[in-house]
């Protein structure tokens, strides 16, 4: 399905687009520093860093997978900490393997969601059932989720020495133009 997109808006490939070349970066980077992984970091409830990593892979896969209609583990949503501590997180290949899942099920929901189903609204899974949002919100928030600790990320890891050698910000992504 191709879709036009309006020059006053972004398109959520773009974004995807953004989103997969800073995890290419990151995997590339967190192999050449993988002691990092193991530096401290109090964000999300998470330990160190590759607790963190784990769960923002996490988030990214359980939404895509939500949003294909796909089976999700009944204990990824009963207890997501539970479930998050399954993802193999003992070294950056295997992390981001995931978040390689994670961008293939994006790629596949960008795919097959036609443009009338991206307002349908969804109900969450048991046991936030009572939450419902847009197909449109889903995918926002799960990009801004990932955006968002990818940033508190970089920052601890600069403050703990460890300083990245490229750009975050969009404006540099070769995303759009």
């Amino acid at each position: 399905m191709t879709t036009t997109i309006s020059r006053n808006s972004v398109g959520f490939s773009e974004l995807l687009d953004h989103t997969q070349q800073e995890s290419r970066r990151w995997h590339d980077w967190f192999n050449q520093h993988s002691q990092a992984l193991d530096v401290p970091i109090d964000i999300a409830g998470s330990a160190t860093v590759r607790d963190l990593l784990s769960h923002i892979v996490f988030v990214d896969l359980l939404f895509a997978e939500w949003l294909l209609g796909e089976s999700i583990t009944l204990a990824a949503i009963i207890d997501p900490v539970r479930f998050n501590n399954s993802i193999d997180k003992t070294s950056p290949d295997a992390i981001f393997s995931v978040a390689d899942s994670a961008l293939l099920a994006w790629r596949k929901v960008l795919e097959k969601t036609h443009d009338e189903k991206w307002d349908e609204i969804m109900s969450f899974p048991a046991p936030t059932k009572n939450m419902k949002a847009s197909r449109r919100k889903c995918f926002t928030h799960a990009f801004l989720h990932g955006t968002r600790h990818w940033a508190q990320l970089a920052t601890t890891l600069r403050q703990a020495g460890y300083k990245q050698d490229w750009q975050h910000d969009f404006i540099f992504s070769p995303a759009m133009q």
